[in-house]
């Protein structure tokens, strides 16, 4: 799989994010909770986005269930 595609699949996997996510839960969020859901909405890195959260991966992962933002791969 060359760049071009890994791009274009990074691209497709970020539009099924957004489109699933529950903007309305995400903006009622604290700051530091709702910057790390759009992190991952954005590059899909659930560590980084649990440290941005200040919350261990399954915590982060509750949250990220009630924000209907799914993981794809």
């Amino acid at each position: 799989m060359g760049a071009e595609e890994w791009e274009r699949e990074d691209r497709e996997f970020r539009e099924i994010r957004r489109s699933k996510a529950d903007w309305e839960f995400i903006k009622a969020q604290p700051p530091h909770i709702r910057a790390a859901l759009i992190y991952f909405i954005e590059k899909g890195d659930r560590y980084v986005a649990s440290r941005i959260a200040g919350l261990s991966l399954d915590e982060f992962d509750e949250i990220r269930r009630r924000a209907n933002i799914p993981v794809v791969v």
